[in-house]
């Protein structure tokens, strides 16, 4: 009986992908960020440059200072196991990637097919 038990909540624990080890942004060294998935030795480096000018107050100001920490993938490397302050993102705090501009380009691509479909 103990032995399902234990089954099912380790099938549990592997459908759901739940994160175990919990690593802070603030307190964790080069190595242990490396640990977590998506985060490599660039991004660690650079956390830990910005960590150096002052902690992260909170989710929010880690997507503001790190290049390329938007919505997503912040998200990721939170259900990752990746912690601000000991706090896990939560749904709605990712900041969205900014609006690609419509470049020249892309609209002189689009004209000639406007241009087709008034035929």
């Amino acid at each position: 009986m103990i032995k399902k038990l234990v089954f099912a909540v380790a099938a549990l624990v592997a459908s759901t992908g739940i994160a175990f080890a919990q690593v802070d942004v603030n307190k964790a060294d080069a190595a242990a960020l490396d640990a977590i998935k998506g985060v490599g030795p660039s991004m660690s480096k650079m956390i830990l440059e910005e960590r150096a000018k002052g902690e992260f107050k909170d989710w929010g100001d880690f997507q503001d200072r790190i290049k390329g920490m938007k919505g997503k993938k912040a998200m990721k490397l939170s259900e990752a196991g990746l912690v601000v302050n000991g706090k896990p993102m939560e749904a709605g705090m990712a900041k969205p990637a900014k609006a690609e501009k419509t470049s020249a380009r892309t609209d002189a691509k689009a004209k000639p097919a406007e241009q087709k479909a008034a035929m």
